[in-house]
């Protein structure tokens, strides 16, 4: 019977890790929100899966729903759905690397990528209004313009990134936040 087990089952700790995990992204996100682009939701799904690894799959499907009951689930939502998980595993692949400078370009090529994550659903959107090549063009008419904004959030996640993680990892670990689970 106690092999059935499973490694990773959920128990109350998790759960209200999962709760403050997403409250600290939530929060950190609407303080931020009057900057255009310069946010710490990356930062902090990157830290969150370093730290405290398979758990954050379910802080981030969380905050994607939060978002979406604050915002409205409009077209912008979907990309929420595969953009904010598609960072967690990103990260969780290379958990291991412990550089400032590795997480921090990690984190601006998220940033600068954006754009074209958000373009996706447009595209889709496009193609089935106005077939394959208005699809593309709905996509990238809508990647182009956000080009500016994307760049901003290059460099503002990797600032962040460059500024925060040393200080935040080294509090983390010292507190023993660190999960080996």
């Amino acid at each position: 019977m106690e092999a059935d087990k499973g490694k990773h089952k959920i128990a109350a700790g998790d759960v209200a890790l999962i709760g403050v995990m997403t409250a600290v992204i939530i929060v950190c996100k609407e303080v931020l929100s009057f900057l255009p682009n310069i946010e710490l939701v990356s930062f902090w799904i990157i830290m969150f899966t370093l730290f405290f690894k398979w758990r954050v799959f379910f802080a981030v499907p969380v905050f994607v729903l939060i978002e979406g009951c604050l915002y409205g689930m409009n077209i912008w939502w979907i990309m929420y759905l595969y953009a904010w998980p598609l960072l967690a595993i990103l990260t969780y692949v290379w958990r291991r690397q412990k550089s400032v400078w590795f997480w921090s370009v990690l984190s601006g090529a998220f940033g600068l990528s954006f754009g074209f994550l958000c373009a996706l659903p447009y595209a889709v959107v496009g193609i089935t209004d106005n077939g394959f090549r208005g699809g593309l063009y709905a996509g990238f008419t809508w990647w182009v313009a956000g080009l500016p904004f994307d760049i901003v959030h290059c460099i503002g996640n990797f600032v962040i990134m460059m500024i925060l993680y040393q200080p935040v990892r080294k509090m983390m670990l010292k507190t023993h936040f660190l999960s080996d689970n």
